[in-house]
Parts: C-alpha cells; structure tokens; sequence
C-alpha cells in the first residue's frame, strides 16, 4: 500500500512541476510578485515532494531483490529492519556516488534557490552544465537505482524506466520554458550541450 501511495505521489507532483517552470504565464495571469510566488512555491512543494515519495519507494514494504552472485553477507539494516546483502551495498554505490555527484555539483552550480524553485534569473553555462543541461534529474535517477539496489527493493527497481520517463517529459518542458525566456542564447546552448551524457562537442 505504501509503494502504491509513494509511486502515485511521485506521478502526481508531475503536472505541479510542468506548472511551476511556466513563470511567464505565471506572471502573466497573476501578476509579476504574486506569479513569481505562486510559481516558486509550487516549485519548493514539487522537488521537495518528489523526493520524499522517491524515499516511500525506497523503504516501503516490498520483496527483496537478491542478486545471482549473493551466496553469503546477506543483513537486516537496523530500524529499517530491510534485508539486504554487502553485495548489493557495493554494487548501489556504484550508482549512488556519481548520482550524489551529480546532484550535488549542479545544486552548486546552479545555486540552491534556483534549484528549489526551478527559476532561473541567468542562463548558467559553466560547471557541470558545461557538458551536460540537467545533471540533477541524471543524479537523480542514478541515485534512486543505487538506492534501490543498496536497500535490495525490488519494486522500486522495476519502476525506474516510469520515473526515468518521468524526469525526460519534465526536461523537456523545461527546456521549452527556458527558451521562451532565454531565447536564442538557450536555444544555441541546447544545440551544443546534450540533455544527460556529455559528448565530444561539450566536453
């Protein structure tokens, strides 16, 4: 039941986020102050949301993912009471270190308030977004499948390509909004900056 409620939750906020990058329409239906606030707190309760129901997946009750070559180190993590197996723990790292990196160096690069709310006042080109347009939905994901294998969940697993579709629709909204704002300077710098994995041209 948890899962169910964790993974609609997570579905849910999806339109509240397509709302809250729309600042011009925002503004324009609003006002300037009462649009920019509308569109800021929409924006707070969308990414904060999304990231507690991400947590709901993670933790709710649902069979154990074992993997093949777990033959021995299986544990139950305290409090949680999850089982799991030093296998996996290892094997999610590998998933969750970039994931944080990820995430971390683009809430840096962009700023927390930009982050939080999903307004941007400058086109940022440097940094992580020099190779890449949103290392925070890539971290993201990466994160959710290492934590979904450290904490061996099963259900949680089997639902990431929804939530990668998820996070793909939400970037290319914000892509459309970031060019209706930015204009040709964004459009030039999505030709040349790739959505997820860098390439030659942005490295």
């Amino acid at each position: 039941m948890w899962f169910i409620i964790s993974l609609i939750g997570a579905l849910v906020l999806m339109p509240l986020h397509f709302i809250s990058v729309e600042h011009q329409k925002l503004e324009k239906r609003f006002g300037e102050h009462r649009g920019r606030r509308l569109g800021n707190i929409m924006g707070i309760i969308s990414g904060w949301g999304y990231f507690i129901f991400l947590s709901g997946l993670w933790l709710s009750p649902q069979p154990r993912l074992f993997l093949p070559m777990e033959v021995i180190g299986r544990f139950s993590i305290p409090i949680v009471g999850i089982e799991t197996s030093l296998v996996s723990i290892i094997l999610g790292f590998l998933f969750l270190l970039p994931g944080a990196w990820l995430g971390l160096r683009g809430v840096i690069d962009l700023g927390l308030y930009v982050s939080e709310t999903h307004r941007p006042e400058k086109l940022v080109t440097t940094g992580i977004y020099q190779k890449i347009r949103h290392p925070q939905y890539l971290g993201a994901i990466l994160s959710h499948i290492g934590i979904s294998i450290m904490l061996s969940s099963l259900y949680s697993i089997l639902v990431t390509p929804a939530l990668m579709i998820r996070d793909f629709l939400i970037c290319k909204k914000e892509d459309s909004e970031l060019a209706k704002e930015f204009g040709t300077e964004y459009e030039d710098y999505q030709d040349k900056v790739p959505m997820f994995l860098p390439n030659k041209s942005s490295e």
